[in-house]
């Protein structure tokens, strides 16, 4: 125990290390760039400022589609605050192409707005974490999409009537160390979100959460790039725009890598069995009108089996339906494990499955078959496991799907009914009632 806390505080100290170094690495990297003298060139923050807009309306549609899916809150404040984000970014390239009448007025104020999409986008991160750490989960999705952006643009607003009072323009203080503290705030602000970050990634390590947090890493930097801009425009303000673009793109890719997996994830759920894994009847049928139409192609025939678990009321009986559905289970197992990678194994109903082999004569049959029982009679967990199971071969005579699970129905009942004339019923120990 204690060789495993000692191991996690190393690991924390590290990582507090390297990001200590990495932020240093950062100021001392924009410091440096104060020296170059680079002419302001408005268009180039025009499209810096348009593309980052478009990343974080694109960022905010993608995660407003994943709180649908996952109603994680986290992903609504998010989705709101990119939203609005996006909103001010753009404003703000407006005023960098000088689409105002007033083109050095409105250029003066660009940096300015470019503050104001950074601290809101700053407050709405902390104010993700801080719902989702009191409220994870959410009971009405529209309303609170809807309450989350009135929020959000109640903050903007706030926000935007307060910086109108400040002077607009270059830096007051060209020689100081930090010559734009005023960039610091949200720095400070995405620095909290930062160290709470870290702490939601020990419980949620999904792919959006990794790349969040490496985002806000990543406008942490920014800002602390930007409060070294002495003059409008200058070498550290554009090396800040460029890590504030780098951090909506490694966000959005995240949001987007973790939206597919969940509607991978769900396109799973919809043609498996929820118990076993294994595949569902609707995509059994899928898979037999596939190899259907590939017999009546190529003329190489395919084989249904169809297994029936024996005695699974008994079972349920005398052990318990945990132990019956476990019966179910180790029966999907040993279909799961033993077949080949082109078979299909689907539970085909309450105690029933279906193993489809393409390209397989009856003899093939028989021998899955042999080896399915010679595996179920070595199995020595309790309850031991028995199976009927029906054979039924397709060899591209056109016969609908039903005809050929009828035909493996109708073998399996019949090798049924001959077990049980031939052995006695299965019995197992009857349950003892609870206090007996």
């Amino acid at each position: 125990m204690g060789q495993t806390a000692l191991s996690h505080a190393r690991t924390r100290t590290t990582i507090f290390l390297s990001h200590v170094g990495a932020f240093l690495l950062v100021i001392l990297a924009a410091y440096w760039l104060r020296t170059l003298t680079v002419p302001p060139d408005a268009l180039l923050q025009g499209y810096l400022q348009v593309i980052s807009s478009l990343l974080a309306f694109v960022f905010a549609a993608v995660t407003l589609v994943r709180f649908q899916g996952t109603q994680d809150r986290i992903s609504l404040i998010l989705g709101a605050g990119f939203f609005l984000c996006g909103g001010v970014l753009i404003a703000a390239g407006v005023l960098f192409f000088q689409f105002l009448p007033e083109a050095s007025l409105g250029l003066s104020w660009a940096p300015v707005a470019w503050w104001l999409g950074r601290v809101i986008l700053a407050l709405l991160v902390v104010a993700a974490l801080l719902v989702e750490h009191f409220m994870p989960r959410s009971r009405h999705p529209r309303r609170e999409i809807a309450g989350a952006l009135l929020a959000a643009v109640a903050v903007t607003y706030v926000l935007a009537a307060g910086v109108r009072r400040l002077p607009p323009g270059a830096s007051l203080h060209p020689n100081a160390f930090f010559p734009s503290p005023q960039q610091l705030l949200p720095g400070v602000i995405f620095l909290v979100s930062l160290f709470w970050y870290r702490r939601r990634l020990t419980v949620e390590d999904s792919s959006f959460d990794r790349t969040m947090y490496a985002a806000v890493w990543l406008n942490v930097a920014a800002q602390f790039a930007a409060a070294q801009s002495a003059r409008l425009m200058d070498a550290p303000f554009v090396f800040a725009q460029g890590l504030m673009v780098l951090g909506y793109t490694v966000a959005l890719g995240g949001a987007l890598l973790d939206n597919a997996r969940l509607f991978e994830r769900v396109r799973h759920m919809a043609v498996s069995d929820p118990l076993t894994g294994l595949a569902n009847y609707r995509r059994l049928l899928d898979v037999l009108e596939n190899e259907t139409e590939r017999t009546d192609r190529s003329g190489r025939p395919f084989a249904v089996l169809l297994l029936d678990l024996d005695a699974l009321k008994t079972i349920n009986d005398s052990y318990g339906h945990l132990v019956g559905s476990r019966a179910i289970c180790r029966l999907a197992d040993i279909l799961r494990i033993h077949c080949r990678a082109i078979d299909t194994a689907a539970r085909y109903g309450g105690d029933e499955f279906a193993l489809v082999l393409p390209e397989s004569q009856e003899d093939e049959a028989h021998r899955v078959v042999d080896r399915i029982r010679r595996v179920m009679a070595n199995d020595d967990e309790p309850p031991r496991l028995s199976a009927s199971i029906g054979i039924a071969v397709y060899r591209g005579d056109g016969e609908r799907i039903e005809k050929l699970l009828s035909e493996a129905d109708q073998q399996l009942y019949a090798e049924k009914a001959r077990r049980v004339r031939r052995a006695p019923a299965l019995t197992y120990p009857r349950r003892r009632a609870p206090g007996l």
